[in-house]
């Protein structure tokens, strides 16, 4: 995962997200947050631990409306952060409509 972070950040995706407390995503360095309809998804990389498949994880990298692009990470299964995976799964579905839409 560390070695896909440097390559994203050479590209110029810098910043980190996290879920906050009201359920929106926001920055970790100035705490601006975006609801799913202002965010998309445009990439994600799945990885698996080396000797435990508990240790697997999905980075996704995301773009707001304002243009800002960062990424965050969640795990899968028993040790999946909730708030993450209710977020992002509101942003996919938001995805899916705006597809629906295009037709």
């Amino acid at each position: 995962m560390i070695n896909v972070l440097n390559r994203l950040r050479k590209e110029g995706i810098k910043h980190d997200f996290k879920v906050s407390q009201g359920g929106k995503v926001c920055t970790m360095e100035d705490n601006m947050e975006f609801g799913p309809e202002q965010v998309r998804i445009i990439d994600f990389y799945r990885f698996e631990g080396e000797s435990n498949p508990d240790d697997m994880s999905i980075l996704y990298v995301l773009e707001t409306k304002t243009g800002l692009k960062g990424t965050i990470s969640n795990s899968y299964g028993p040790y999946a952060d909730e708030n993450v995976d209710s977020f992002l799964k509101q942003v996919e579905d938001m995805g899916k409509n705006l597809d629906k839409e295009d037709k």
